[in-house]
């Protein structure tokens, strides 16, 4: 089942990456169904709260009329980063399944699993198509870097 959700979280990647944003993509499942989906816009919408998770987050609360999320799984191409595991917690989902790990070190994403904050705790997965998700992350950053260079004179 995580692979499942792991490869709508990439198509959704997948369509950042087609739109010029960081390919990141998430979807948040209860009852093994799919209630909110969300990739990154933070560029086309110059908007820095415009991540995956939060536009994912935001549909299912929409979605279920109530912005506590309970029993529910987020699926998320990258390793949250503290902003969107504060909404994660916020909205006291259950687990969370990620495939790339942050390599920047940016994340506190087993920092706040487990940190009883707003007395919930959340179970972490990594790795979930990890390699797949590092793919396409690395692809957009190599071919980023590429345009960029042959930009200069």
């Amino acid at each position: 089942m995580q692979e499942k959700f792991m490869r709508e979280a990439l198509r959704l990647a997948k369509k950042a990456k087609a739109e010029g944003e960081v390919p990141i993509g998430a979807v948040v499942v209860s009852g093994g169904k799919v209630i909110g989906r969300g990739y990154n816009l933070r560029t086309k919408l110059q908007m820095a709260t415009q991540h995956a998770e939060v536009r994912a987050i935001d549909r299912a609360c929409r979605k279920l009329g109530s912005w506590r999320l309970e029993g529910a799984e987020i699926y998320v191409t990258l390793e949250p980063c503290p902003m969107c595991m504060g909404a994660i917690l916020n909205a006291r989902i259950d687990r969370v399944y990620f495939g790339a790990y942050e390599q920047k070190g940016r994340s506190l994403t087993a920092q706040l699993a487990g940190a009883n904050l707003l007395n919930h705790t959340v179970e972490v997965v990594g790795g979930v198509l990890g390699e797949e998700c590092s793919e396409v992350l690395t692809s957009f950053f190599t071919e980023m870097r590429a345009r960029e260079k042959a930009k200069k004179p």
